[in-house]
């Protein structure tokens, strides 16, 4: 298996705190770290229930049992928490992809390729808040910047991982062709899951199904 990964920040990526509107400091206590949790639980409950539009700090602070202050302490306003949810949950993603893919007894274009972008359904289905965010919150720049930044790590490290697997042949193609085939993969996929995750709540099967089948082969151009 490649040592090449698919989870933390690449060499010189920003942390998800320097992008964005303002956010306080994430605390180092346990009690301030549960608390944070709680607020980020709370709001990802209401906006299941409620949407992303009908979202407050007062309707957080209300569902986790908080002061309104004490949510302040770590989160200006309501846009800093739907942030911290997608980071949380894309970091959750990325920790799914490293598992899946570890798990692999042989490593193929098509079993990459359809090893994470299951293991991004996995996390869709456990956290279904994300998927409102991400197709309702794009008026929160942040947010928008967020996931297009992570999807490009994504598919700089996905190709990194392939091409230590011996999967890519880069004839014809310069470095930065590689990168851009990448990222238009990953994009291409986000905005396919967009469109099953709106068709069904739980995820379009078949839909997902097209969107693998894809990706595997449009990334076929430069694969062995």
């Amino acid at each position: 298996m490649s040592s090449a990964t698919v989870d933390g920040p690449t060499s010189g990526e920003p942390s998800g705190a320097a992008v964005g509107p303002s956010r306080r400091r994430l605390p180092t206590q346990a009690r301030s770290r549960e608390r944070v949790e709680r607020i980020l639980d709370a709001a990802a409950e209401l906006v299941v229930a409620d949407g992303v539009e009908g979202l407050t700090t007062r309707s957080i602070a209300e569902r986790a049992g908080l002061p309104v202050a004490s949510l302040y302490q770590y989160f200006s306003d309501k846009e800093a928490v739907l942030l911290a949810l997608c980071e949380r949950d894309m970091a959750e993603m990325d920790d799914q992809v490293a598992t899946d893919l570890a798990a692999l007894p042989e490593v193929t274009v098509a079993s990459l390729v359809e090893t994470s972008m299951r293991a991004f359904v996995k996390v869709y289905e456990r956290r279904p808040a994300f998927m409102q965010i991400w197709m309702r919150g794009r008026t929160n720049t942040a947010v928008y910047d967020y996931g297009r930044h992570h999807n490009k790590r994504i598919a700089e490290n996905l190709l990194a991982f392939a091409t230590d697997a011996g999967l890519v042949d880069p004839a014809g193609f310069t470095p930065e062709q590689l990168a851009a085939i990448a990222e238009l993969a990953v994009e291409v996929g986000d905005r396919a899951f967009q469109l099953a995750f709106e068709r069904d709540p739980r995820g379009d099967a078949f839909l997902i199904d097209q969107a693998i089948e894809l990706a595997i082969a449009y990334l076929a151009r430069i694969t062995r």
